[in-house]
């Protein structure tokens, strides 16, 4: 089981949300995205700015948020 969280950028984030069912329901100025999937009612917030960094506290909050844990997010982010 790996500990280390992969440095990720917004748009990798949003690729893993979209192959588990996540999509767009709405975005907050041009800052935040929020994701919602239907079949669960499960809905995160995305911090999207240009090819930053995510910090490791709020991918953390974001995983846990769409049901995932890292090892599952780094499966996902390979395919």
């Amino acid at each position: 089981m790996s500990k280390k969280f992969p440095a990720v950028a917004a748009g990798e984030l949003i690729k893993v949300l979209n192959k588990i069912g996540f999509v767009l329901k709405r975005q907050s100025g041009t800052s935040h995205a929020i994701y919602y999937r239907a079949h669960d009612g499960k809905r995160t917030t995305v911090p999207v700015h240009s090819k930053t960094v995510i910090k490791r506290k709020t991918l953390k909050s974001i995983l846990a948020d769409a049901g995932l844990t890292i090892d599952e997010f780094i499966e996902l982010k390979k395919k």
